[in-house]
């Protein structure tokens, strides 16, 4: 079975790099996407890998994006080195996006991913024209 092309990575800010490659955090409540919730579609900085629905998003009033739902297949789960969080990152190009918690009762589904803003871009949904 033949693979199919990996699109290529765009060039990251210092900013950008200092989360996504180097697995920092941004000041909370600066990101961009922190109060966005129209309908769309957010993905990966990076790769350009779509991640999240805004359908799954929430306010958390932790200071960043949270998301309870990522698209299926789009972000792994690893073990953070300080043994109490876990990590989650693009699944296709390995981009720090944040952690994801369990058990905290926001949403029926328990479960949050405080992503990053920084390591998002958003395409809003296309509108029916009339």
């Amino acid at each position: 079975m033949e693979n199919s092309p990996t699109p290529p990575l765009r060039k990251l800010t210092r900013e950008e790099a200092a989360v996504i490659l180097h697995r920092g955090t941004e000041r909370p409540f600066s990101g961009e996407y922190e109060r966005t919730f129209e309908a769309g579609t957010y993905s990966c900085r990076q790769c350009g890998a779509p991640l999240y629905r805004s359908e799954r998003k929430f306010d958390a009033g932790c200071g960043w994006p949270s998301f309870d739902e990522e698209i299926v297949g789009a972000v792994q789960r690893i073990p953070d080195p300080d043994g109490e969080r876990v990590e989650i990152r693009c699944a296709r190009c390995g981009g720090h996006l944040g952690h994801v918690f369990e058990g905290e009762g926001f949403t029926s589904r328990n479960v949050r991913h405080c992503v990053n803003s920084i390591s998002l871009t958003f395409q809003p949904k296309a509108t029916p024209r009339s």
